[in-house]
């Protein structure tokens, strides 16, 4: 992004016209290269001087000075001086308090030779060093810049749309991947929304990523207090937007007070050749921790990150995660609602009100104090400061388990006969999906309940007929691992057998007395 002084636009026609360089500006943007490149080693006044020569003979100056506002972000400026300034300032201007002040060019060099003699040096060092850390006499010490003439007109392109875009109060973007937009809009933090365009018939799900979608998002000047930090981030998503195959963007720029429209595309921006910024697995901290706490727990809960677009009437809503139930074809989304403006928070209780035939648990954030309105739209509120307690996830999830046991195990028969000779309850729970607790309360006329493990009758006989008083208990492991069963201690006493154990070396097969 460009300083705002820096911005050139045309106003034809009632609209927001970026002036971008073209092929023909290339030839400018090597000359500013050059003058950089043919003053490293001089000091930035010189450099200045004959940037502005550069724009006294260039058709616009504001386009030289953006062309080296870039260039400048890539030179390295230093402080060159026999002495440090700041003692020196402070040798001299002692030294001139001594002698009752500096009024001529007798006095001033009278106060010099004072310090140079305070500082054991000369006075040609104490002149160097006194402003050498002003900006002007700095010493461009290197530059490297990452474009050649080509991609620094490229990238100013970019930069004069950014700031043309900080005084957005709106943008509407279509693109060839949204949903690779969208996760790059919650990464920086921006309020934003999702409008649909046709797509067929609505279920009243999910929106088919075939359909068109465009992305809204609110610009800095929406907001009630503008912060710089937001214009940034909100800047640095036309970097993604550009970054995108196919894509449009219009945009609503309050040019001091007077609403017009921005248009841009492809044929105007694109991406300069470096690396792309990386977009983290979450939009936030609050997001990060939660998920991270979750799936510790090992529930009986998948945790999707950012699933299915959701149709909310002419809208759609991406939420921040899914819990998927293993043992069913069910599906709970998952909002954190964190504070926002008074406006945004209005229209994303629109579209949760929107949001027809979905389960949907949201937290949010106590400041807000829209819980019961959430409630009301028939989603579940959890209330949340600083941090989201996964124990009101968990509860709030219990709510449905409940019932998608209860229909699980009205589906399940009382008696059960698995095909295997010996299966453990998780496993087969996994074969009928359902949760181990519905398992467990069947029976299994053709097995023997071993623990947790499911053993016929005849492969107990057999492993009886092998086990013998005495054997050490890595044998009796061996040999019912044969049988695929992986529970010793529960076979033997299953068996009238138990373990002697002999100190951390292992133990041996005894008689239960």
């Amino acid at each position: 992004m460009l300083r705002k002084d820096l911005l050139r636009v045309s106003r034809a026609g009632g609209g927001y016209h970026p002036q971008f360089a073209g092929r023909e500006d290339r030839p400018l943007a090597a000359r500013v290269v050059g003058v950089f490149q043919g003053h490293v080693g001089e000091p930035r006044h010189r450099l200045d001087d004959a940037l502005e020569d550069l724009e006294r003979e260039a058709n616009d100056f504001k386009l030289v000075r953006g062309f080296a506002a870039l260039l400048e972000r890539e030179a390295v400026f230093e402080t060159r001086a026999p002495l440090p300034p700041e003692r020196v300032r402070r040798a001299v201007f002692e030294s001139a308090e001594a002698v009752g002040g500096v009024v001529d060019d007798q006095e001033r060099q009278t106060a010099l030779e004072s310090a140079a003699d305070g500082l054991g040096t000369g006075v040609e060092d104490i002149e160097q060093s006194l402003y050498a850390d002003r900006d002007v006499n700095e010493v461009l010490s290197s530059f490297d810049p990452r474009w050649d003439p080509e991609g620094l007109v490229e990238q100013y392109n970019l930069s004069l749309a950014q700031t043309a875009l900080f005084d957005a109060t709106e943008v509407r973007i279509r693109s060839s991947d949204p949903k690779r937009l969208v996760s790059a809009v919650k990464r920086l933090g921006l309020l934003y929304e999702i409008r649909r365009r046709g797509g067929g018939e609505d279920d009243g799900k999910s929106a088919s990523l075939s359909e068109e979608r465009v992305l809204v998002v609110t610009g800095p000047d929406a907001l009630f207090r503008r912060t710089r930090r937001y214009g940034t981030a909100f800047a640095r998503l036309l970097r993604s937007v550009a970054a995108t195959a196919e894509w449009s963007l219009s945009a609503t720029i309050d040019d001091r007070g007077t609403e017009r429209e921005l248009r841009l595309g492809p044929e105007d921006v694109s991406v300069p050749d470096v690396e792309p910024v990386t977009e983290p697995t979450y939009d936030s901290g609050v997001e990060a921790d939660f998920a991270a706490r979750f799936e510790a727990l090992d529930l009986d809960w998948d945790l999707t990150r950012e699933p299915e677009p959701l149709a909310a009437g002419t809208h759609v809503v991406i939420p921040d995660f899914a819990f998927d139930y293993r043992y069913a074809d069910f599906r709970v989304f998952f909002e954190i609602m964190g504070f926002w403006t008074p406006e945004y928070v209005a229209k994303k209780l629109s579209r949760l009100g929107d949001l027809d035939a979905v389960e949907m648990v949201v937290a949010v954030d106590e400041s807000l104090g829209v819980g019961e309105e959430i409630e009301a739209r028939d989603h579940r509120a959890i209330p949340y400061s600083g941090t989201v307690r996964v124990k009101d996830v968990r509860d709030a999830l219990r709510r449905y388990e409940a019932d998608l046991e209860a229909d699980s195990a009205d589906a399940l028969p009382d008696e059960i006969v698995p095909d295997a000779d010996v299966i453990d309850l998780a496993t087969l729970a996994a074969e009928y999906a359902v949760s181990e607790d519905v398992i467990e309360d069947r029976t299994f006329p053709d097995h023997d309940r071993v623990g947790r493990t499911l053993v016929r009758p005849s492969v107990l006989s057999a492993v009886e007929d092998r086990i013998e008083i005495g054997q050490s208990l890595s044998t009796v492991e061996e040999l019912l691992d044969e049988y695929g069963i992986d529970d010793a201690s529960a076979t033997l006493s299953a068996l009238g057998y138990r373990i002697e154990w002999e100190g951390l070396s292992g133990g041996t097969v005894k008689a239960v007395e």
